[in-house]
């Protein structure tokens, strides 16, 4: 039986930056909790975009011809033990201007591991090992790809660090080279998900750069796994100026129409109004609270789950356990509809 609470699920999440960590953090706590009385998972992955080239990650990538690590080892630490000096380790970032100022300790482990093994999925393994991560990582692809944007004025843009800072509305986003691939153990991921999320994240440099990758689109679209898109909380400035929740899922199915989600998962509080002026003096504003639209155009493909899913932070970010918890019972709705259209059984 697919997603049974006897066999736990097993889940995987695509995308990149502090949305995907944020969502790991959550979900971390629920592998293996079989004795929680509830849902649990029976395994965990992430699939994380690999087309960051700035700031430590880009240092790296530059100067040793590396896969930029900073997603990778996030979800790493997400995944780990929150207390376990190691985790804190490696979120250590060197300070100064000297050539180790910025880096982070993770980043050059992994680039350390990487030269010692010959092999950057093999350091990810092995790093993951070192921090007792609950869950598999793989990067989208192991080829050195790099985002190439088309903006609205017909400019060509390369680097994600330039597409943000571009800020000038993009029409098309590409990989350079396009035809890259992914790793067979993340086809292979995707193929046996009870659950797959999409979000939350940078739409053009984190969840885009996923989809792009050969057949991760299409094997997300065959899978029987229930299909969750979770929508950002605010505007981004430079990639998503002015975008509604809904204007986020056209994209998404623009470059990857063969998937069709059963759930898209919207916060419905408001921010405070510090926060408010905050981010809008530094241009982003909250999203999918008056997106009506969303109901209106999806009741027919994708239920709309609204919740409060904001944290108590000073920062606007999604709740850990509180996202966690939505998409679980985002699975468990969509088992107990499964079971009422199966057949009845003969006696």
């Amino acid at each position: 039986m697919h997603g049974t609470v006897e066999r736990g699920i097993k889940l995987v999440a695509l995308g990149g930056g502090t949305g995907l960590s944020t969502l790991l953090a959550g979900l971390k706590r629920l592998v293996g909790a079989r004795d929680s009385g509830g849902l649990w998972l029976e395994s965990l992955a992430a699939i994380v975009t690999v087309s960051d080239d700035g700031g430590s990650s880009g240092r790296l990538r530059d100067e040793l011809q590396i896969l930029p690590p900073g997603d990778i080892r996030n979800c790493m630490v997400a995944l780990s033990e929150d207390s376990s000096l190691i985790s804190r380790l490696f979120r250590y970032r060197f300070p100064g201007d000297g050539h180790l100022g910025g880096h982070s300790f993770g980043n050059l482990f992994l680039a350390a591991l990487t030269a010692v093994t010959g092999d950057f999925v093999e350091a990810v393994r092995l790093s993951s090992e070192v921090l007792a991560s609950k869950g598999h990582i793989y990067p989208a692809t192991l080829n050195d790809v790099r985002l190439v944007a088309e903006l609205e004025d017909g400019t060509e843009v390369r680097g994600e660090t330039n597409i943000t800072a571009s800020r000038s509305p993009i029409r098309r986003l590409r990989l350079e080279p396009e035809q890259c691939l992914p790793l067979p153990d993340a086809l292979a991921a995707l193929r046996s998900a009870d659950v797959v999320t999409v979000g939350p994240g940078s739409l053009y440099t984190s969840i885009l750069p996923n989809l792009l990758v050969a057949r991760v689109a299409d094997s997300i679209g065959e899978s029987e796994a229930v299909k969750i898109f979770v929508c950002n909380l605010m505007t981004q400035p430079g990639e998503t100026d002015g975008y509604t929740a809904r204007q986020h899922l056209e994209v998404v199915e623009r470059y990857a129409p063969q998937i069709n989600f059963d759930f898209v998962i919207v916060n419905n509080r408001r921010v405070t109004t510090e926060q408010a002026e905050r981010y809008a003096a530094e241009g982003a504003h909250q999203i999918g609270l008056t997106d009506h639209l969303l109901e209106r155009e999806f009741s027919d493909e994708a239920e709309i789950v609204r919740a409060d899913l904001l944290d108590d932070g000073e920062k606007v970010r999604h709740s850990p356990d509180k996202l966690a918890r939505v998409i679980l019972a985002c699975h468990e709705r969509a088992r107990a509809r499964r079971a009422e259209r199966a057949p009845a059984a003969f006696v």
